[in-house]
């Protein structure tokens, strides 16, 4: 399923359920105090697009998947705040400049992101959920390619949307599909070995996808 339709199916499915019951106990539901932990395997999927100084082009970086962990609290039963901490090495070029395509090496990205949620149906087994809130993204041990001097990136804050679900499997285990979209925009700086520098201001905006489980505390 596309993205966008999973956006618009889960937003959908959230709207109808705050008009239905399910038959779930409620002591065993979504509850004020409760924390619940998660683990997943997200896929960090970079949608780029930049301006490219003097050489021009576009920045491509790479998809990757790795595991990610986050912490849910709960405020209400139906409001909670999400913590996630994930972190990916992304290959990065630009491509389609007057130099062809150039090597910048690779990256390390540190997205922490904060988000604020709404659970439409937290006592129920299907219990959707949609929020927004911010991202930090940290760039750390750059490798840069081949005839640079060096490659910087700057670290950035950013905002994220957010759409998913639990679904609770028994007792306090849950199975968990998440999507967000990320805002994100950082300038990156490359000093070729001839001392030419190039400046790219690129908005990164990945979609961050992910499956796993959760555990209620």
């Amino acid at each position: 399923m596309r993205i966008g339709k999973f956006i618009a199916a889960t937003a959908g499915a959230a709207l109808l359920l705050t008009g239905l019951s399910f038959n779930a106990d409620a002591a065993d539901g979504k509850t004020a105090g409760d924390i619940l932990v998660r683990g997943r395997i997200i896929g960090l999927l970079p949608a780029e697009t930049a301006n490219v100084t003097i050489i021009g082009g576009d920045v491509d970086a790479s998809n990757e998947w790795t595991g990610e962990a986050d912490f849910s609290y709960f405020f209400t039963d139906n409001i909670a705040a999400e913590l996630i901490a994930a972190t990916t090495k992304h290959q990065m070029a630009v491509k389609r400049s007057t130099s062809g395509t150039v090597d910048l090496g690779d990256v390390w990205l540190l997205p922490p992101t904060l988000t604020l949620q709404y659970h439409f149906a937290p006592k129920s087994a299907f219990s959707p959920y949609m929020g927004a809130g911010l991202t930090y993204a940290v760039f750390y041990n750059e490798d840069k390619g081949p005839g640079l001097r060096s490659v910087k990136y700057d670290n950035a804050l950013g905002y994220a949307f957010q759409a998913g679900f639990d679904y609770k499997l028994g007792g306090n285990w849950y199975f968990n599909a998440d999507v967000k979209k990320i805002f994100l925009n950082t300038d990156v700086t490359v000093t070729t070995n001839t001392g030419t520098v190039i400046h790219a201001d690129t908005d990164l905006d990945p979609w961050v996808v992910g499956l796993g489980l959760g555990y209620k505390f």
